[in-house]
Parts: C-alpha cells; sequence; structure tokens
C-alpha cells in the first residue's frame, strides 16, 4: 500500500497481522466495546469487534531520501517476551525488496522509539554478531529515547532489544541520536509526542501543501481515539499518554492531513462528541 504526500511518497511494508489476540496490549478493548464503535468496522476490527492490528515498516522517499520507520521484530532474535517473536525466519527483507526497496538503497533509518517490535530489523545475524541490516544507512533515534533505553535495560527483556537491536547500531558508529523535535529534511519535522516511551517522536510530513502524520505507537489502535483513556499495557506513563493522544488528535482532527499509525493503516481524524474517530483512507 503506498500514498503520495506532495513530493513524498509513502509504502506500507508489513511484517505481521493480527486479528483479535490485542487483550493483553489493550485489556479495555474487550469485543463488546469495540462494537461501540461501528466506524472501525470492516477496516480496523471485525463484526465481532475484534481488533486488527499489525507490525509494519513505512517507507517514505523524499526528493532527496529513501527512509525506513520503523523496523518491525527481526529474525533470530532471542530473549523476548511473547513466545513467537522469537527465533522468526520471516522473508521480510525478500517483501521489501519485491515493494522496491533494497536493504542496501535505504539511506535513513529512523525509529519513533526503541520498543521491541519496532527495532528488530536494525540488525541481522552473521557468522553469530549482529550487523546493520541497512548498511548504507544512518540510523536516527531521539536522544532522550536512546539515553532512557541505554540507562535503564536491566529487565531481562529489555536487555536483549537493546544488546541485539539498538546497541550495535551505535557500536558501529551508524546512530545519531537527535532531539524530539529536529527537522530532518524539507519536508520532514520530528515531533515529541512522549508517554508510550519518554522519548518517543511522531513524524510530520508536509510538502506541496499536502500534509501526513505518522503517529507511532501514540495510539496502538484507532479504537483509542474514541477511547482516550485507553492506555496499552506498554505505555511507560498512561496519564501522558492519554494527555498526548488528546493533544496530538486535536491538532490534526478535522483536517485533510493523512495519518498511519505503527500498528494500522492510513485514515483521517475527525472530532466525535468528546473524543475522535478514525475514517479510513485506501
Amino acid at each position: 500500500m503506498h500514498w503520495n504526500v506532495g513530493r513524498v511518497r509513502i509504502t506500507r511494508v508489513v511484517e505481521m497481522e493480527t486479528v483479535g489476540s490485542t487483550r493483553f496490549i489493550l485489556p479495555l478493548a474487550t469485543n463488546e466495546e469495540n462494537k461501540k464503535l461501528p466506524w472501525l468496522i470492516p477496516q480496523f476490527a471485525t463484526e465481532e469487534g475484534r481488533l486488527k492490528m499489525s507490525i509494519h515498516s513505512l517507507l517514505v522517499e523524499t526528493p532527496t531520501r529513501r527512509i525506513i520507520v520503523d523496523t518491525g521484530l527481526g529474525n533470530d532474535k532471542q530473549g523476548r517476551n511473547v513466545p513467537t517473536w522469537n527465533n522468526r525466519n520471516d522473508p521480510f527483507l525478500d517483501r521489501l525488496t519485491a515493494a522496491g526497496f533494497p536493504p542496501d538503497s535505504i539511506d535513513t533509518v529512523l525509529c519513533t522509539h526503541l520498543h521491541v517490535d519496532h527495532v528488530g530489523w536494525n540488525t541481522k545475524l552473521v557468522d553469530g554478531k549482529w550487523v546493520p541490516t541497512f548498511a548504507n544507512a544512518r540510523y536516527v533515534f531521539g536522544r532522550g529515547e536512546y539515553e532512557h533505553w541505554r540507562d535503564h535495560s536491566d529487565a531481562p527483556d529489555k536487555l536483549a532489544v537493546f544488546s541485539d537491536s539498538v546497541k550495535p547500531i551505535a557500536d558501529a558508529d551508524k546512530a545519531d541520536l537527535v532531539a524530539s523535535d529536529a527537522r530532518l529534511t524539507d519536508e520532514i519535522t520530528l515531533m515529541p509526542t512522549p508517554g508510550h516511551s519518554p522519548g518517543h517522536m511522531s513524524i510530520h510530513i508536509r510538502s506541496d501543501g499536502v500534509e501526513a502524520l505518522l503517529t507511532g505507537d501514540v495510539a496502538h489502535h484507532p479504537c483509542q481515539m474514541g477511547h482516550l483513556d485507553w492506555s496499552s499495557t506498554a505505555d511507560s506513563d498512561p496519564r501522558q499518554a492519554a494527555e498526548t493522544r488528546r493533544e496530538l488528535f486535536s491538532r490534526f482532527a478535522d483536517t485533510p492531513t493523512l495519518v498511519i499509525g505503527g500498528h494500522f493503516s492510513a485514515g483521517r481524524i475527525q472530532h466525535d462528541r468528546d473524543a475522535f474517530r478514525f475514517i479510513a483512507v485506501v
């Protein structure tokens, strides 16, 4: 799937899709409650109220850059809390190449945050060593996000992620640590959107008067637009996450801005009483 935003082109390449089984990440989003948001169906939920989600990367082509935003789970990883995320052998790089983005053609890797399902393909295992997957790219991390996980990855699962998917990038001198409001190109500006993680960033794209917003994990699913207080179990600060959702969605609601999530596809935000709804764009 791809979308044009002025002279910028965005392509979504999926690593994994799921239906249901989201109670561990969004415990308040029961099937019964989801059915009370009929605008979710059928694009974002089934008739039974089971949520549709994906783990994907977004490829952003500007006139001067080829950027991959977030890199999913990766192969051969271990120490993940979700059993099926360990020792994966998925042809994601083949799908990336088939979509027109061979790894060597990527010049920038941009991570909205450094959670397990957003950094996995930063590295690949070669002869027992983790090496950068995108050999010709600079990897852009938010400075605050990087420093937080560098200094607070004591839990075994967090240590595993940092050790195999983030630290090897820094060790290879390929990491660029930037402010969470940095301007990367003429078209791309980062936006600080903390709450899900301490240094979480969203991505604002503007080209030829057209705008897009890549939200990362400000919301894991559009149901959180209808219920701003439905925080994810992975949110580091649920109260701040809810405040960030309200502020970010208020800014872009009722505008033509194309919005794409870290785990859901494209749409536009509309005000809906004291919250919001999401209208799919195909």
